[in-house]
This record gives C-alpha cells, sequence and structure tokens, in this order.
C-alpha cells in the first residue's frame, strides 16, 4: 500500500517555523545566541581519537581484503539500513511502517554508527526541518561549509533542548530510550566479534577491528555530513523548499540517496527521494524490497511523484 502526500503539507513545516505559531516555543527551547555555546570537549575528544584510529587503519600492516569487506558490509549495515532507513526515513519522517520487530532492528543498526541514539538523532533532525538554514537550525548552511559539516558538533548544541518536545513517539518506547543512552556500548560486541573473525580468518583481529569500527564510523560520519554540508551549498533546485537544499548526485552516490536533499525538504515525508532513473535512490529500492516481502506498508509517497506513474520511470 501506498499513501499520496498532497502538495499543501510538503513545506509547511519551514511556513509554520517561521510565521510565528506554536513552533516558535521550539525555537525559544533552543537559545540563538551563539554567545552562549560552548566547546563541547568530550565531542572534541571522541572525534579526535576516531580520527586518528582511522588513520592507523590506513596503515599497509592492517590492509586486507576481510578487513575491506568488513567496512564494505557494516558501511551497508549502518548508514542505508540503520541511518537512512532506519533514523531517517521510518522514525524521523515515518515515511513507512514496518513490524515493530524490525523497526528496532533497523533503529539498532543506527545506533551502530555512533550517530547519536534513536531519540536525540530523530529530535535533532525534525528540529533541523522545522528551522532549516535559519539561526535556530543547528547547522544552519548559511554560517559556512565547516559549521554545517562538523564544526556545529563541536559546541553545545542549544537545539538539543527541544528534543523531548519532539519526540514522544519515541521516548514512550523502553528499549528505545536504553539505545539512547547506551549506544555507544555497542561497539564493543561489534568489535569482540571482528577480533575473532579476523583472527580465524588469518589477517589479525585487530585489522577487522580498526576497518570495521572507527575507519567504518569515519567514513559513514563523513558521507552523512555531506548531506548537512554539500547539500546545502551545491546541486540543482527542482522543487521551492523555503531553504538552501540541493539536489547532489554524488553525495546521492555515497549516501544510498540522501543527496536529493532539495526532493527531500521538499517533500520531508516521501519514502522515494530520487525521482526517475537519473535520480537512483538506493535507499528507495531497499524499500520496495522490503514492500514485496510484506514487511513494508503505508509507504508514503508526493501525489506529483504517484501521478508521474510507471511510465515515466518512477515507481
Amino acid at each position: 500500500m501506498t499513501a499520496a502526500i498532497s502538495p499543501p503539507g510538503r513545506v509547511a513545516h519551514l511556513h509554520r517555523a517561521r510565521s510565528g505559531d506554536p513552533t516558535q516555543a521550539l525555537a525559544k527551547a533552543a537559545p540563538r545566541s551563539l554567545e552562549s555555546r560552548g566547546r563541547n570537549w568530550v565531542v572534541i575528544g571522541f572525534m579526535g581519537a576516531l580520527h586518528a584510529l582511522a588513520l592507523l587503519a590506513l596503515l599497509p600492516r592492517f590492509w586486507s581484503l576481510p578487513a575491506l569487506a568488513s567496512l564494505a558490509v557494516l558501511y551497508w549495515i549502518t548508514a542505508c539500513l540503520g541511518v537512512t532507513i532506519g533514523y531517517h526515513r521510518l522514525l524521523s519522517h515515518r515515511a513507512l511502517r514496518v513490524p515493530h520487530w524490525l523497526e528496532r532492528v533497523l533503529a539498532t543498526c543506527g545506533a551502530l554508527s555512533c550517530q547519536h541514539g534513536p531519540i536525540d538523532w530523530v529530535g535533532l533532525h525534525r528540529h533541523h526541518h522545522k528551522f532549516s538554514d535559519t539561526d535556530p537550525d543547528h547547522h544552519n548552511s548559511h554560517r559556512g561549509f565547516w559549521w554545517s559539516h562538523m564544526g556545529w558538533m563541536l559546541e553545545t548544541v542549544p537545539a538539543q533542548g527541544a528534543v523531548q518536545r519532539l519526540t514522544g513517539d519515541l521516548a514512550n518506547d523502553p528499549y528505545y530510550r536504553w539505545l539512547n543512552r547506551w549506544f555507544l556500548l555497542l561497539q564493543l560486541p561489534l568489535a569482540g566479534l571482528l577480533f575473532w573473525i579476523g583472527s580465524a580468518c588469518g589477517v589479525g583481529g585487530w585489522a577487522l577491528v580498526l576497518w570495521g569500527i572507527p575507519l567504518r564510523l569515519v567514513l559513514v560520519y563523513h558521507c552523512t555530513w555531506l548531506v548537512n554540508s554539500a547539500t546545502h551549498r551545491w546541486g540543482y533546485v527542482l522543487h521551492d523548499s523555503g531553504d538552501c537544499s540541493r539536489n547532489n548526485p554524488w553525495v546521492a552516490a555515497v549516501t544510498f540517496g540522501e543527496g536529493w536533499h532539495n526532493t527531500h525538504h521538499a517533500y520531508p515525508h516521501s519514502a522515494r527521494h530520487g525521482w526517475g532513473w537519473r535520480e537512483p535512490d538506493l535507499t528507495w529500492l531497499h524499500i520496495r524490497l522490503l514492500q514485496r516481502l510484506g514487511l513494508a506498508s503505508q509507504v508514503r509517497l508526493p501525489q506529483a511523484l504517484v501521478a508521474q506513474g510507471s511510465s515515466r520511470g518512477v515507481r
């Protein structure tokens, strides 16, 4: 079953945020003053250590085909299944419905990306959509590429104060509350598994650990962050989204279709971001597979996209 999204709702989130109705309370919950922000030394230290370990992984002594395979498989599990389908299109925008057990599996894959637990990730993302490219937006692209790409998270994030108001649907689930608090610990059993596989394959346990965790995390981080930075700076515009979002083919190529960002901001609740064969959306292909397996329902698409039909190659 596919549900059509009507055009009037496509940019309502931006109009409300800028016209002074109830969503303005969210902006007040997240102070705008730059002077009130301070360095987040925990995040700075974590990111510094992780990037150093990623560079260590690139030493020739740690190279092997099993190490490359561990990175590729975990990149797909965490970036595509976890962040793109799980955290983004499913939990943040409810662009589809899946069985509860599968929703939890996808959220766990997202937690393995170490990009916050599901409640914080979804809350900050929903906040971004309400205030995209305005002062309350925590990665406002008008503040420059570095800020929207990574700089914003190295300071305290005022938008964190709005997360509770924006995530009531997730906060009621005890598993999501647990995952939101302890997501970092998931790397420990994963490291043990990778070390055992690497040792059994004779390529060294640490090789798989370094390629499967720090190097993979850094790669997924920067590809994800390009959606916040590059797709608000370079690309083309198809829709009136009310902000600086662009459709960017090369970002789409490394993020399983998330680079069709202007379309996403115009139709945030759509399960499909790329329209037609010229805009391949690998995440959409995963969702279509879930539909055919009977594991996805209430898949939402814009009326304009549905109207084009299969004759235009968009379904």
